[in-house]
């Protein structure tokens, strides 16, 4: 393993849970960025590839849902809902790429909302001074 990518993995396990949650928030919406990207240039498989990984970080964020919050539901109806227009857009391809936009916008705003109650609930977690290797 190079020093980039220990470095990288010894970060993300030092984050906190809501550091990482808005990881994977990041990572959903870059990936549906790259779709719209890729759909433009019309690179399908990348376009597949990057839908693919967004629908896995959606069920991945179903999977780590704590259904019995008060707010678990609606988050599971929301994700569920993710899932389902991801999945028309990837069949649907030029017909659908107006709702990448949407899809990321409300991925955006979750991750917007769980970034603010993060704050005021004051989540700090302060990580050890690592150097960089390589």
């Amino acid at each position: 393993m190079d020093g980039y990518q220990k470095y990288r993995e010894q970060s993300v396990y030092s984050m906190s849970p809501s550091e990482l949650l808005l990881l994977l928030y990041d990572e959903a919406i870059s990936r549906m960025t790259k779709a719209e990207y890729a759909l433009e240039e019309k690179e399908y498989t990348l376009f597949e590839d990057c839908l693919q990984r967004t629908t896995r970080i959606v069920r991945y964020l179903i999977e780590i849902l704590d259904i019995q919050q008060p707010i678990g539901g609606d988050l599971w109806r929301i994700y569920n809902y993710l899932i389902y227009d991801i999945s028309r857009i990837m069949a649907g391809r030029e017909r659908r790429k107006d709702e990448i936009g949407r899809v990321r916008n409300i991925l955006s705003e979750l991750r917007g909302a769980f970034d603010e109650a993060s704050r005021k609930a004051g989540d700090t977690h302060f990580t050890q001074n690592r150097s960089v290797m390589g």
